[in-house]
């Protein structure tokens, strides 16, 4: 049986629910703004190349006409050449100057250019460094030791061609010193950096305590959900500044210091590459460090921690997945060094060397650039290829970079094309914010229902006003694929907006809400979703999991937080879980609620244990007894339960097959004070012995 999205069973529905806090949006186009207009664009690109003889050493006395570029096989014409070389710089030297001052995280896309290309003089020769500190990843012992290694390589390290800006993200992206060659003011903002100002969180584990440490606690902290966003915020932190900069010719780098980049959960892929190719845009590379140093991963655990719960200490899955989790913690680290022409300094405790490695790169080299002589701007990679006329050499060059991708509107047939070529595109759109968020319940014993939630920011849809209605349309079109690249759902639709004044959603997001009917797997979802008023698009890509839940002891599906219930659609899927007695609760996708409103959980039970079971009443085999699960939810910030609700029983099964136990409570979050908190579902199977303790991470706004 193939598995598609079922037409007649997706449920289509705009909701307008509370804007998202933590997004600062621009405001929309107007309606004058929205003809279309077809222009050409040439754009130049550019290619760092370092040359070394044999021995390693630089070579300096290179002219145009030695090098050789091609890109994707053709041949290209260098419009411009320049050899930076960094030697040049007097050591009495002292520069500041302003590139950094808006950078902000307010919407990247439409953020002001940074310094005009007329200015290229005044950063020959330099050497520009952007030391960004993580602070929102680290935990106080490491941004102690990322300022120590920062004032070290101030003090003992930096060149006079050494032009240094610092960049923190907590809670919000700061500039706290733009680019200086004055050692005494950075020391004096690296000084600034203490264990105080650190906003670190601990991972933990969801759904099991099998190999976790027994505190003797009934709560570890998990930030699981929380983490799709906390990326985010990082990666768009790091476009922001790469588009800051992109106008400056000359190479640029950036050093990140961090304690890894969990990408778990709903993790926006787009997002990822969308900051690595402003980076290679900009021309700045990314160094990232790895500022936990060398890890000693210790089989049963480390001698300050308790011991580990369950048998995987001895079978040797504690250990696989202590290695596992922090490789996955550097995996990103990798991937955004490697794909930007910078390098990882991952396990070591010689922090110096991240530095070393940036002046050693940047000491002499030449900027190459280029108009390419392929015009299409279809989002896709071109590989660029750099040769010498003189033999014997080794170069040094990024080996590629994104093409651009514009709008096109001569025709319906153009439109819907660009469509599906960005949906098929490896280059993400970002001019329009998308976030997504999905769950999964079972339907069968080997079919699941996974609902999909699409949310846009009513601030960035234009609209037009016809008559006395305020109209505008979105287009979206997803995929679903699964291990082996085949495409075993799709998802194409036009969404029609028209609503009594444009203001309504403005001040909302507006949220589309949608469904595949999977079979337990690995599958990959991509969304791209258009306003038809300018042909801004964005995207959302993700890989998610749909469990087996056969061997499992408790089997449960996800849990679904939301604020609002509404009435359902008639059209709605009947077999939609969300769905009950005419009403419909509408999916949060950010996990961001108003104290002064409810908090709705669903999630389900499977297969609940009987009583007679329990019991081991075998004379009622045929007529087993009722059912007995139990379930509640705590609230914790940090180790310190702020809330818990009373108990929930379900008795007896709410399906009528009998095989499944759902649960719907209701939270006034009057019982909160702001703030983020962990919640812990507890459910507990009585008749079975079992129980489960998922987590999810929410903020509570005033």
């Amino acid at each position: 049986m193939t598995f598609h999205s079922i037409r007649n069973l997706l449920r289509k529905s705009l909701i307008g629910v509370l804007q998202f806090s933590l997004l600062a949006l621009p405001m929309p186009i107007s309606a004058q703004d929205a003809d279309y207009v077809m222009k050409v664009q040439t754009e130049i690109v550019l290619v760092n190349v370092t040359v070394r003889d044999k021995n390693g050493n630089l070579v300096r006395d290179l002219k145009q006409e030695d090098f050789n570029l091609q890109e994707d096989g053709k041949g290209q014409h260098i419009v411009s050449f320049d050899q930076e070389n960094t030697d040049a710089i007097p050591a009495t030297d002292v520069a500041q100057v302003q590139l950094l001052k808006n950078v902000n995280l307010a919407n990247v896309a439409t953020q002001p250019a940074g310094t005009p290309s007329d200015s290229k003089a005044q950063f020959k020769d330099r050497r520009l460094i952007v030391l960004f500190f993580d602070i929102s990843s680290m935990e106080p012992d490491e941004i102690d030791h990322s300022a120590q290694a920062a004032l070290k390589y101030v003090d003992k390290q930096m060149s006079p061609a050494d032009l240094v800006s610092i960049v923190s993200l907590g809670n919000t992206i700061t500039v706290n010193q733009d680019f200086t060659s004055d050692h005494d003011q950075l020391k004096k903002v690296l000084a600034g950096f203490s264990s105080s100002s650190g906003q670190g969180f601990e991972a933990g584990t969801t759904g099991t305590t099998e190999g976790t440490q027994d505190t003797g606690q009934s709560f570890t902290a998990d930030d699981t959900e929380y983490n799709i966003f906390n990326t985010d915020r990082r990666l768009e932190a790091l476009r922001a500044i790469a588009k800051q900069l992109e106008h400056v010719d000359q190479k640029k780098s950036l050093i990140y210091f961090s304690s890894g980049m969990d990408r778990t959960g709903i993790e926006n892929q787009s997002e990822l590459r969308a900051a690595i190719n402003a980076a290679v845009r900009a021309n700045l590379a990314i160094y990232t460090m790895d500022i936990r140093g060398l890890q000693a991963i210790v089989a049963g655990g480390e001698a300050q921690n308790a011991s580990l719960r369950g048998s995987s200490v001895y079978s040797g899955q504690a250990q696989l997945s202590a290695y596992d989790s922090n490789f996955s913690s550097q995996e990103t680290l990798v991937t955004l060094a490697g794909d930007t022409g910078g390098k990882a300094f991952l396990d070591s405790n010689d922090f110096s060397k991240v530095f070393k490695g940036v002046q050693d790169d940047t000491a002499s080299y030449y900027v190459l650039g280029y108009h390419s002589t392929n015009a299409a701007r279809d989002g896709k990679y071109r590989r660029i290829s750099v040769s010498l006329n003189r033999p014997g050499l080794k170069l040094e060059y990024r080996r590629g970079y994104y093409a651009p991708a514009d709008y096109q509107h001569s025709n319906k047939d153009d439109r819907e094309r660009q469509l599906e070529e960005q949906l098929a595109s490896d280059l993400p759109a970002t001019d329009l914010p998308l976030y997504m968020s999905a769950g999964y319940f079972r339907i069968a014993d080997n079919k699941f229902f996974v609902p999909i939630s699409l949310v846009v920011p009513g601030s960035e849809i234009p609209f037009v006003s016809k008559s006395n209605q305020d109209k505008a349309t979105l287009d979206v079109i997803g995929t679903a694929t699964d291990s082996n690249k085949r495409q075993v759902g799709d998802l194409r639709d036009t969404v029609k907006l028209s609503v009594g004044t444009s203001a309504q959603v403005k001040q909302k997001n507006v949220q589309y809400n949608n469904s595949f009917l999977l079979i337990p797997g690995q599958y990959h979802l991509k969304f791209v979703v258009r306003e038809n008023q300018t042909g801004r698009m964005g995207s959302f890509e993700t890989d998610i999991t749909v469990p087996d839940l056969k061997p499992q002891p408790l089997r449960m599906s996800s849990v679904v937080l939301s604020s609002q219930v509404q009435p359902a659609d008639k059209k709605a899927a009947s077999n939609d879980p969300l769905i009950h007695d005419g009403s419909e609760i509408v999916p949060s996708v950010t996990h961001v609620f108003a104290s002064g409103q409810h908090l709705y959980l669903y999630y389900e039970v499977y297969d609940p244990g009987r009583e007679s079971e329990k019991k081991g009443d075998q004379s009622n085999a045929k007529q087993p007894g009722g059912i007995h699960v139990l379930s509640n939810v705590a609230f914790f910030q940090g180790k310190v339960k702020a809330y818990e609700s009373p108990l929930v029983e379900v008795s007896q099964p709410t399906s009528k097959d009998g095989k499944t136990a759902a649960f719907q409570l209701d939270i006034p979050l009057t019982q909160l004070k702001p703030g983020f908190y962990t919640c812990q579902v507890n459910v507990v199977d009585d008749a079975a012995g079992h129980f489960l303790f998922p987590r999810l991470g929410l903020l509570v706004r005033q």
